[in-house]
């Protein structure tokens, strides 16, 4: 048992540092996304998929729970009814059903997914880099009953920072901001 839980507690840092990353991490699903692939999508910012992705959380067809987080993330993103039905019955789910209960944000042709992703990356990263760090520092924080004051506090720091001045001026001059 304690190996299981030394196994379990490193796909949670693993996961968990994902997460918290102050870049956004865009999952490309391709193909089967299930058990642990399935978590490691969960914990990216944002889901793209093709069309023939399947996405589930079997593991209690072998006794187990998903251990790398998927119980804690997945009915946070499609609610705890549907989350309890997906791990209880282990089914797979399709990607435009994954797409209709927000479990990824778009679907395309595999062809254009990673094309989408770098798409929407390079869409990304012409935003404020400190900006886009504090909007995912605050909307991981929601996940805590201190998310609006984690909110306010982030808010508040960023007003120091050369990124606001920048995006403020550029706005009041009509010109696109130039973010360092």
């Amino acid at each position: 048992a304690e190996q299981a839980k030394q196994l379990s507690k490193r796909g949670h840092d693993v996961f968990n540092k994902i997460e918290n990353l102050s870049k956004p991490v865009i999952a490309a699903v391709n193909g089967f996304a299930l058990g642990g692939g399935l978590e490691l999508a969960l914990a990216c910012h944002i889901r793209y998929a093709s069309e023939n992705a399947k996405l589930g959380l079997p593991e209690v067809t072998l006794g187990l729970i998903p251990g790398y987080g998927g119980t804690q993330r997945l009915p946070k993103l499609i609610g705890k009814g549907l989350a309890n039905e997906m791990v209880f019955s282990a089914k797979m789910i399709s990607a435009e059903k994954a797409k209709s209960v927000g479990l990824v944000n778009e679907v395309f042709a595999a062809e254009e997914l990673l094309p989408k992703c770098a798409e929407l990356a390079m869409q990304i990263v012409k935003n404020s880099p400190q900006g886009i760090a504090m909007a995912i520092k605050a909307i991981n924080a929601s996940d805590s009953e201190n998310g609006m004051d984690s909110e306010i506090d982030f808010f508040a720091e960023l007003f120091a920072q050369e990124d606001v001045k920048e995006g403020v001026s550029a706005f009041l001059e009509k010109r696109k901001p130039s973010f360092n």
